[in-house]
């Protein structure tokens, strides 16, 4: 069960039968509850994830218990990988939104597992680094505009994650998402409705149909409605 779920996560995808028995061995799927804490903040990186099934939240919580999603992590996602490979503490908590599944690779026998085949480094960081590229474009889209540009640069992300679909599927609540995009739920239910009324997009439930491409990208650059 492992290796087939293994064979299916896209960081491994360039990897052969014989290697993909190998991270099959190490692996540890763990199931999760809803809310269970994957890890802390600042706890000693032991191994990284990949979540197998449900969802994982990566997040901060400053000393006032405000907190800060960083992401939120699907099917096929890891997470912690850059305790273990920078040999340091998790910088942020993990902890899943909904009930699942993780496998967790130990750090040794992970490293071990590199450093006996390189090539298998090498095809993973190939995945990893087009993955982090992704991830630090989004990052600067959000965090560089104001508000309006930082849904608008969120939703445009999404339609790539979900292979260019016009249709986006948000699987987290609203205010979840506010969270992320550094706002609260009732501005970011305001900027839903004005994108609504210009016919940028069309909001049923938790699902978004993208009307217009160009405007959207437009507000995406202007990072407001001006």
């Amino acid at each position: 069960m492992k290796e087939e779920i293994i064979s299916a996560i896209p960081i491994f995808k360039e990897l052969n039968n014989i290697q993909l028995k190998k991270v099959s061995d190490i692996a540890v799927l763990k199931q999760v509850k809803k809310n269970q804490l994957i890890f802390s903040e600042g706890e000693e990186g032991v191994g990284f994830y990949i979540v197998a099934s449900g969802m994982v939240k990566v997040y901060k919580s400053s000393i006032s218990g405000k907190e800060q999603i960083l992401h939120i992590f699907e099917e096929g996602e890891p997470f912690g990988e850059a305790a273990v490979f920078m040999d340091r503490s998790f910088p942020a908590a993990a902890q899943a939104l909904k009930k699942g599944s993780v496998l967790f690779f130990p750090k040794k026998e992970f490293i071990n597992l590199a450093q006996n085949d390189p090539m298998f480094v090498l095809r993973m960081l190939a995945v990893l680094s087009a993955r982090l590229k992704q991830l630090a474009s989004m990052v600067e889209n959000i965090s560089l505009k104001e508000v309006p540009g930082r849904l608008a640069a969120y939703l445009l992300y999404m339609t790539k994650e979900q292979n260019n679909n016009i249709i986006i599927s948000l699987n987290i609540s609203k205010s979840q998402l506010a969270c992320i995009l550094g706002t609260i739920s009732e501005t970011l239910s305001r900027i839903f409705s004005k994108m609504s009324a210009k016919n940028i997009i069309q909001v049923n439930g938790n699902n978004i149909k993208i009307l217009d491409f160009k405007r959207l990208e437009k507000l995406s650059e202007n990072g407001s409605f001006k």
